[in-house]
């Protein structure tokens, strides 16, 4: 396959973490293409595209795109759009990434707007698809059905759900319960077709297996996504204070690890790799901001398997299907 097309200098830890988990990935067997400035890129020894300027993590993401066309993320869509990369990478700035994807790549045809679909941990079960994670911060309600539709694709290839269940977020689960754009996406949902929606869900449903895909804002969805993964840190972080805490603790935390560890790597965000772009002619996969080398590796490795799956084809599918 093509390259994946990694931006060399997005991320709090780049470009050495960004670096090392690219190194990773090619031992493991995937072309990684870096791309950012010449004196950071042309010394590791890995393909390379120069790009001489910086989009920064403060940076408002479609001024930057739009001003600095000569930046590692531009180039890196570029590559994708022009046949030179499979997908792109990042752990840069979210928005300037998200831009970048749509302004150079494109979107698929027939889709409202791109959502970004972010795998929320169920231990025990098949991660729970959260959209939109915040590319839309205000949506329409028909949008809330392309998403409920491309988190579907999503959801069956990534996870091999043969036939994802739909919740939509509200404060309730009856229909009557939530806002006026609640109750009008609710109706929708319901003759939506490729779509098998459940009815509403609530905020502590997203982390069970109530539903295999939870549609909502951008807004709504950052918001979940944001808490979630701070409380989960704060857990586990107490957690482990505390098993460390007395020599009785550690004891018995030398007997709880094999039970403990897996879970724990499990529920660690680096796990996933990070999330993707859904709705636009190519794979853009966002990585957290704080990415370490690990989760760099795993998040080219989800792009080379959204790839191989051919997630663009489907979700072409999926829009033009006919009602």
């Amino acid at each position: 396959m093509l390259p994946i097309a990694l931006d060399a200098v997005g991320g709090d830890r780049a470009p050495d973490e960004v670096i090392a988990g690219a190194r990773a990935a090619v031992e493991l067997g995937v072309p990684v293409m870096l791309v950012g400035p010449e004196h950071v890129v042309s010394e590791t020894g890995l393909p390379f595209v120069v790009a001489t300027e910086i989009i920064g993590m403060g940076d408002d993401g479609a001024q930057g795109v739009r001003r600095k066309k000569d930046s590692s993320l531009v180039r890196a869509a570029e590559a994708v759009r022009d046949g030179k990369a499979s997908a792109m990478v990042s752990a840069g700035n979210t928005g300037a990434t998200m831009a970048s994807a749509l302004l150079r790549m494109g979107r698929i045809r027939g889709v409202s707007r791109p959502a970004i679909a972010a795998p929320l941990p169920v231990p025990g079960e098949t991660p729970t698809v959260l959209l939109d994670a915040g590319a839309n911060a205000e949506c329409q309600p028909e949008w809330l059905v392309q998403f409920a539709q491309m988190g579907t694709v999503f959801s069956r290839q990534r996870f091999g759900v043969v036939k994802p269940r739909v919740g939509l977020l509200s404060i309730g689960e009856e229909a009557s319960k939530g806002s006026s754009f609640v109750k009008e996406v609710h109706h929708l949902l319901e003759g939506a077709p490729g779509v098998h929606f459940i009815g509403n869900v609530e905020g502590h449903d997203v982390a069970t297996d109530a539903a295999d895909v939870v549609v909502t804002d951008g807004f709504s969805g950052n918001v979940v996504l944001k808490t979630l993964e701070g409380g989960l840190e704060v857990i586990l972080g107490v957690i482990r204070a505390g098993l460390a805490s007395t020599p009785e603790t550690r004891s018995a935390a030398e007997v709880l690890a094999p039970v403990l560890e897996p879970l724990f790597d499990y529920m660690e965000p680096e796990t996933t790799g990070g999330a993707i772009l859904l709705g636009v002619e190519g794979v853009c996969i966002i990585a957290h901001g704080r990415s370490s080398a690990r989760a760099v590796t795993n998040a080219i490795s989800l792009a080379k398997e959204m790839v191989s799956g051919d997630i663009v084809g489907g979700l072409r599918a999926a829009i033009a299907a006919p009602a």
